[in-house]
């Protein structure tokens, strides 16, 4: 990864991921607090925020923070959104990594289990970063604790929107770091 100090912005020869400046990011995320009389684990989405609670009867099974990259595009007038690149830890402290995050979208844990989700809801508290987003399974499969995961939610959002600038030819790739949380849910009977 080659970071353009001119545009700010990180371009990518390769796959690999600036968690070194996402990282930083992460440093600046709130974390999100429990939401009484729901699920104790669950972030607290308030307002705006409270079009993207998943429905009741379903309980948070995983919480990671993630550090990572959004990769753009330039197809010469827009940047096209080409998929997220990241590694999810079980704390702030990124100890504990146990998944990953990539196209689909997919999350992928280190033991095989899966979840693939599609986009339902968002909000974007924060103008400055991607959206804040409530997902719903279409898939997923195990052994692990991704198998039967019915909703993903991804909140304290830092960094990964598109570059402002215009690409530096049609193809230009931009890797955008960004840092957030996931929240994955299984339906409790």
């Amino acid at each position: 990864m080659k970071y353009d100090s001119m545009t700010n912005r990180f371009f990518r020869p390769g796959t690999a991921i600036a968690a070194g400046a996402a990282a930083l990011l992460l440093a600046l995320a709130v974390t999100a607090r429990a939401e009484p009389g729901n699920d104790n684990r669950a972030p607290v989405l308030e307002g705006e925020l409270a079009k993207l609670r998943v429905e009741e009867g379903n309980k948070v099974i995983a919480h990671g923070f993630a550090i990572g990259v959004q990769t753009y595009r330039w197809d010469g007038t827009a940047w096209i959104f080409v998929a997220p690149t990241a590694v999810l830890y079980e704390d702030e402290g990124l100890h504990g990594e146990f998944a990953t995050h990539f196209a689909g979208p997919t999350w992928q844990t280190n033991s095989g289990s899966f979840v693939v989700a599609a986009a339902d809801k968002t909000c974007t508290p924060d103008p400055d970063s991607i959206p804040w987003v409530l997902l719903h399974a279409t898939a997923s499969g195990g052994p692990g604790i991704f198998d039967g995961v019915t909703f993903v939610q991804r909140v304290n959002t830092v960094g990964g929107k598109a570059p402002a600038d215009a690409g530096r030819f049609v193809g230009d790739v931009a890797d955008v770091p960004y840092s957030a949380e996931y929240y994955f849910y299984r339906h409790q009977d």
